[in-house]
């Protein structure tokens, strides 16, 4: 039987920190060789001329809510892993605030059977800790596990973590990298209040970020940090989103060294508190998008790497959910299918290279989680990639959003860059705006 066979010519190669014209050769799930010029005698090889397209690793997202089980009005893993491969993710970590939670090993691994069963990108979850299942945390096999996610602020599934003993107990007991969801609950509470005193339910929108307020996440996240440089944990806090934040964080070690991480959101980097007016509950998220000058921060925090990771935070409810008034819409939106050619229009605009952008998508999740043979375009590495036009413009617009929610903060947009190929472990998966249907979805692991 002969080896399945793809070769990628003329390709903007973008890796480790360089771009070179070059072709890569796939024979089953592995990239076989990386050359400035390849032939190969084989008449049953597929043949992608990729002229003027960047070719990237596929983007690994680190931090994504599918919302399967349980909130399957909202969104499955089948939905929106089909969306993440148009959007070029090819590899997601999901979250555990589902319904149920996966809060115990058994929880958690009835999500793997489903991702088995319908995801059409490669997967991995986060194990959920609570006020009370050390026992359970101590179980989880780090080398088939992401990690542990903690909620220090409460947000989807309320799995908030508020006992300070418990939570010195859970960073002192595991190896396992510990993420951060960190907002302080008792300053969000009394901030709450006090608008609810003015306007009761119907908060204006834009009071999002002065009620879950740069101070509720410093405190929140400075404490985090405190506690990981006392008990030695590995920390990584996700989805930052103010500058007073910035400050905490240290670019002074490689990414592999640092004990302490952060991530920044796609749409912490996009929106700020000017686009509530025409958007609306549509950018509510928690951590709030906040003002100009902190998105500002953390992009300078970004280039100069003292924050490690860009993510999605993709978060689906429906739009009659986020159609209600302020106290009763949910925080979120969906990301995955726009995240990426939104980071291309920020290069376009001169925010970030094309070189920095892979490192923070691509190779970082894969250093910072330990991910085995992802995150790069290496030889003897799973050809998980992904081919960019960076000049064929597109309007996002119902008829296009793949999302079981069927919207998108972007709607009206236009991105300048476009979503061509993706290759899953050596299979295209996604060609020209359309899915091949074929699986190729495996279980991420891990090198620890």
């Amino acid at each position: 039987m002969h080896k399945k066979t793809l070769l990628i010519k003329n390709a903007r190669i973008v890796n480790e920190g360089t771009i070179f014209e070059g072709d890569v050769l796939i024979e089953d799930q592995i990239i076989k060789e990386i050359s400035s010029s390849i032939s190969v005698k084989n008449s049953n090889v597929t043949v992608i001329d990729a002229e003027n397209n960047y070719l990237i690793p596929g983007v690994i997202d680190d931090q994504v809510h599918f919302r399967e089980p349980g909130l399957t009005h909202k969104a499955t893993i089948e939905t929106e892993s089909r969306a993440a491969i148009a959007g070029g993710i090819t590899s997601f970590i999901e979250m555990p605030n589902t319904n149920p939670q996966a809060t115990t090993i058994e929880k958690l691994e009835a999500k793997f059977e489903i991702a088995q069963k319908t995801s059409s990108a490669n997967y991995s979850f986060m194990f959920g800790g609570t006020n009370d299942n050390l026992d359970e945390i101590l179980k989880v096999d780090p080398l088939k596990v992401a990690g542990l996610k903690l909620f220090l602020g409460s947000s989807t599934g309320n799995m908030l973590v508020d006992n300070p003993e418990v939570l010195e107990n859970i960073f002192k007991s595991t190896d396992l990298l510990i993420s951060v969801h960190c907002e302080d609950e008792n300053t969000i509470k009394q901030n709450t209040a006090r608008y609810m005193e003015t306007y009761g339910d119907d908060i204006p929108v834009k009071f999002h970020p002065e009620i879950r307020s740069a101070e509720a996440c410093y405190i929140s996240s400075s404490k985090a940090i405190a506690l990981a440089k006392k008990t030695g944990a590995r920390l990584h806090v996700f989805h930052l989103s103010t500058a007073k934040e910035t400050a905490l964080f240290s670019n002074k070690k490689a990414l592999k060294d640092k004990k302490i991480t952060a991530e920044v959101c796609i749409h912490h980097l996009w929106f700020s508190d000017e686009d509530y007016d025409k958007k609306g509950t549509l950018i509510k998220w928690n951590p709030a998008v906040k003002s100009a000058k902190d998105r500002a921060a953390l992009w300078k925090a970004l280039l100069n790497d003292k924050i490690d990771v860009i993510a999605t935070d993709h978060a689906p409810h429906t739009l009659e959910e986020k159609s209600n008034n302020y106290t009763k819409a949910p925080s979120g939106g969906p990301l995955v299918q726009h995240g990426l050619v939104a980071m291309m229009e920020a290069h376009h605009n001169g925010k970030i290279s094309i070189e920095k952008m892979v490192e923070k998508m691509c190779h970082n999740p894969a250093i910072l989680f330990q991910i085995e043979k992802r995150g790069y375009i290496r030889e003897g590495y799973f050809a998980d990639l992904v081919l960019v036009n960076p000049n064929n413009p597109w309007t996002v617009n119902k008829d296009n959003i793949l999302y079981k929610c069927g919207w998108s903060p972007f709607e009206g947009s236009t991105f300048k860059s476009r979503v061509t190929h993706t290759i899953l472990n050596g299979t295209i998966v996604y060609e020209n705006a359309n899915f091949t249907n074929q699986k190729a979805a495996m279980r991420l692991t891990f090198n620890r």
